[in-house]
């Protein structure tokens, strides 16, 4: 009888890590944020959980996803601003989308002034991301579009 209440206690005890571990695995990660190209919104050292099985085609513009940097390799985060087939431009950091300005209330303009970009088309089956501090953000002003498979999940959550 001892035995078998032992195995009860214990399995009590593994099946909740187990279903953790399962849901960190395949539905949630965590990230830690390395670069400042994300504040004011997320500052570096910020540790954000991400969305993994996220639909790639039903990510709306504002986002924010996570992927491989095809610059260093290393996971990042970025805002989608526009998806395939829209027209991106900056005009004196004032972001435009198919030629309409898009409110940002999270950006500070003061920051970025006296950014400009594009426009630039947005090719199929692919999303165009930005850093929220576009003065020092390397995003796809300088690497291109990130292809809707690259997006390995949406950013649900930030603290620091």
């Amino acid at each position: 009888m001892p035995w078998s209440r032992a195995r009860r206690l214990l399995a009590a005890a593994l099946i909740p890590v187990l279903v953790l571990l399962l849901i960190r695995g395949w539905l949630v990660d965590s990230l830690t944020v390395s670069s400042d190209s994300m504040e004011p919104t997320i500052p570096a050292g910020s540790v954000v959980l991400v969305y993994k099985p996220a639909a790639a085609d039903r990510i709306p513009a504002g986002a924010v996803v996570a992927f491989t940097s095809p610059v260093d390799r290393r996971k990042t985060i970025k805002r989608v601003v526009a998806g395939e087939g829209q027209t991106v431009a900056i005009r004196d950091a004032k972001l435009y989308v198919d030629g309409v300005a898009v409110p940002e209330p999270f950006i500070d303009h003061d920051r970025i002034d006296a950014t400009y970009f594009g426009p630039e088309t947005v090719p199929a089956g692919s999303v165009f991301v930005l850093g929220d501090n576009r003065s020092v953000s390397i995003d796809s002003r300088d690497f291109g579009a990130v292809p809707l498979d690259a997006i390995q999940g949406i950013v649900l959550v930030g603290r620091k």
